[in-house]
C-alpha cells in the first residue's frame, strides 16, 4: 500500500522507557493528531505535524539505547511488548470479519507476526489498515542492530544518505506491488527518521552547527512542500500520507528541527509536572500507547452508530450537534477511554508488571 492515507503512529513498544517529557509530549500530540486525522480527513494534518516521522523518530532513540545491552535480548523484549496487545485486539477483529464471511488462506499467519500486511475484508478494512505501522516499525526492530552499525561507520553521511532510497523508488524503479512492495516503500519512507533517533541518542545532533541543521532542514521542508502540491493532479491530493516522498522529505525537515532543538538546546518541557492533569494525561498516552493506536479506529466506527441512537433522544436531538464532526471526534475519545481502561491491562501484562486500569 504505499504511503498511506492511513498515517498512524506509535513507537509502540518500550514506550515506558522513556521519561523525558518533551519526548513524552510529542508522542502524546502524535497519538492526537491521527485521531484527529482519522476522524477529519484533514489533507494538511500532516504537514501541521508529521506524526508518523516524529514517532519512527523516538521509536529510533529508544532502540538505540536498548542496543546498548544484547541485541538478541533486545529483540525479544520489543516482540513481547508489542505483540501480545495485537494479538489481542486481533482476536476481535478476525472474529468480527470471520462472521461477516471473510475466510483466510496463509496469509492468516501475518495476523500472529505482522511482518507483511495482514489479509483481512472490506468490512473489517478500517481497523485492520493501521496496521502498516506495526509492521513497518517490526521490521525497523528487527533490522536496527545492522543499521546502528553502519550508522556508526559514518553517522552524517549516512544519515544523509537514507534520503536516497525513496528517491531512487520514485524516479527509477517503483517497488513491486505486493506485500514486500509495501514493506520497502514504508520503509524507505521513513528510515531517515529512524536515524534520526540514532543521531539524537548517539549525540550526533547535539554537535551538528545551528546553520548547516536549519538550512538543509528548511531546504527539506521545502523540497517536500513543493512536491506534494506541485503533484496534486496526479495523486489528487496534497496529503503527504498519500506521497511517500513529500511524505519522507517534509518529515526529515520537521523531525529534524524538533530532535535538534531537543539535543542543542536542552528543552525537556519539565515544567509540564507542576499541570498535575496534564501531566497525568501525557502518562496515560504514553503507557498505553499501543492500546490508544491499535483500538482507534474501532471506536470510531462504533461511534457512528452510536450517534445514530442519539438522534432517537428528543433532548439529545435538540442540543447536541450531533451532525458535527467535532461530536463525533469527542465521542470517539470517549470510547477510546473505554477501550484504555477495558483492554490497556494487556500491555502490562506484556511488559511484565502487574495490571492496572492506568498507570
Amino acid at each position: 500500500m504505499g504511503a498511506h492515507s492511513r498515517t498512524s503512529t506509535v513507537a509502540v513498544a518500550g514506550v515506558a522507557q522513556s521519561r523525558d517529557r518533551y519526548f513524552d509530549t510529542l508522542r502524546a500530540l502524535a497519538l492526537v493528531r491521527v485521531v484527529a486525522y482519522h476522524t477529519f480527513g484533514w489533507p494538511w494534518a500532516a504537514m501541521a505535524f508529521p506524526s508518523m516521522g516524529v514517532m519512527f523518530a523516538l521509536a529510533g532513540t529508544l532502540m538505540a539505547k536498548s542496543l546498548e545491552r544484547p541485541a538478541p535480548k533486545v529483540i525479544r523484549s520489543r516482540l513481547r511488548r508489542l505483540l501480545p496487545p495485537f494479538w489481542f485486539w486481533g482476536v476481535f477483529v478476525v472474529t468480527a470479519m470471520l462472521v461477516h464471511g471473510w475466510m483466510p488462506g496463509w496469509q492468516i499467519v501475518f495476523w500472529v507476526v505482522p511482518l507483511g500486511d495482514p489479509p483481512g475484508n472490506a468490512w473489517g478494512e478500517q481497523a485492520w489498515e493501521i496496521l502498516w505501522y506495526l509492521r513497518t516499525y517490526l521490521w525497523f526492530v528487527l533490522l536496527s542492530p545492522l543499521l546502528l552499525r553502519i550508522f556508526r561507520l559514518a553517522p552524517v553521511p549516512v544519515l544523509l544518505l537514507s534520503l536516497a532510497p525513496v528517491v531512487v523508488f520514485q524516479y527509477v524503479r517503483q517497488p513491486p506491488d505486493d506485500r514486500l512492495g509495501a514493506v520497502l516503500l514504508d520503509l524507505a519512507t521513513y528510515l531517515f527518521c529512524w536515524l534520526l533517533g540514532f543521531a539524537h541518542r548517539d549525540g550526533v545532533l547535539a554537535r551538528l552547527r545551528p546553520g548547516p541543521v536549519v538550512v538543509l532542514s528548511l531546504a527539506a521542508l521545502a523540497s517536500g512542500g513543493w512536491y506534494a502540491l506541485a503533484h496534486r493532479a496526479e495523486y489528487g491530493t496534497y496529503d503527504l500520507d498519500d506521497i511517500p516522498l513529500a511524505q519522507t522529505f517534509w518529515s526529515a525537515g520537521f523531525v529534524t528541527l524538533l530532535m535538534w532543538t531537543k539535543a542543542r538546546l536542552g528543552v525537556d518541557l519539565a515544567g509540564l509536572t507542576r499541570y498535575r492533569r496534564l501531566n497525568r494525561l501525557v502518562t496515560v498516552f504514553n503507557a498505553r500507547a499501543v492500546t490508544i493506536y491499535l483500538w482507534h479506529e474501532l471506536a470510531l466506527v462504533l461511534a457512528v452508530p452510536l450517534i445514530d441512537r442519539f438522534w432517537e433522544v428528543p433532548a439529545f436531538e435538540a442540543y447536541l450537534p450531533l451532525e458535527s464532526q467535532w461530536f463525533l471526534f469527542g465521542v470517539g475519545w470517549v470510547l477510546i477511554a473505554v477501550s484504555v481502561l477495558a483492554c490497556g491491562w494487556v500491555e502490562d501484562v506484556a511488559a511484565r508488571k502487574r495490571p492496572k486500569l492506568l498507570p
